[in-house]
């Protein structure tokens, strides 16, 4: 009777551990993810592509998971307003953040960051036909950014030196909307996601900021502070750019090819 019983728990045990290994790769290597958070309102760098359903697709999320690949991770998106977006790193709610957002010094005191991976400029997006053409031009104007943007930062000096009112909305299409409703007399939006835009809406015009003291807006990843991460991201990135990897997600996604 023992040894039945013996033979009983033997099977048990053996199914216990068969059942803990089944979320597996395959190769019978437990599969490691890494908790990814975006804002997929930023074509081309991530969006919902309407075509597939829900599917998140963008330049970010090739590339993140092209160095997932590298290293051995499976990437995991999830999408969220842009102002969640660090706060989800700091109550470890996500690992890794990409989401074409600036390494700004204020962003630095809460989350670490990787080397710049793309560099763009910002725009000023208006109506076709507003005849805003510069800084100047925004003179009295209500101008439209997205909430907690390095764009917010841009309205706001320039707001010290041209008046104009300064609204945020949390996503891209809302300012957008806000625009086309004549709510807005213009947005401050990335020039590489401005020109996304104008593809698809033949009434919208830009022109980027070109005073001589804008900063260009470079792209990195965000992580936790202390993060195990950045550094085997960095190294993975580094190779990218030099074996020409990332030179191709770009061309992929910002030089016209299909996507």
């Amino acid at each position: 009777m023992k040894k039945l019983l013996l033979f009983v728990i033997s099977i048990l045990v053996i199914g216990v551990l068969a059942a803990c290994g089944s979320s597996d790769n395959g190769s019978g290597e437990e599969k490691k993810v890494l908790k990814m958070a975006t804002s997929a309102d930023y074509p081309p760098f991530e969006y919902i592509d309407t075509a597939k359903g829900s599917e998140i697709i963008g330049f970010d999320i090739d590339l993140a998971k092209a160095i997932g690949k590298e290293l051995g991770y499976e990437i995991e998106v999830q999408d969220m307003d842009f102002t969640g977006l660090i706060p989800a790193l700091q109550a470890n709610k996500a690992d890794i953040v990409l989401a074409g957002m600036t390494p700004t010094e204020e962003r630095k005191k809460s989350v670490d960051f990787s080397d710049v991976y793309y560099t763009a400029k910002h725009m000023i997006v208006s109506p076709k036909g507003s005849g805003i053409k510069s800084v100047e031009d925004l003179e009295g104007k209500t101008v439209g950014v997205q909430l907690a943007s390095i764009q917010e930062g841009k309205a706001e000096e320039i707001a010290e030196e041209v008046s104009i009112k300064v609204e945020n909305r949390n996503r891209i299409p809302e300012l957008i909307q806000e625009m086309k409703s004549g709510r807005f007399d213009a947005a401050i939006i990335e020039d590489t996601v401005a020109k996304g835009y104008f593809e698809k809406d033949k009434e919208l015009e830009g022109v980027v900021i070109e005073d001589g003291e804008t900063e260009e807006a470079g792209s990195a990843i965000a992580f936790p502070k202390d993060s195990k991460h950045t550094e085997e991201f960095n190294k993975v990135l580094q190779e990218m750019k030099e074996n020409g990897e990332l030179e191709k997600l770009v061309v992929k996604w910002f030089g016209g090819e299909e996507k």
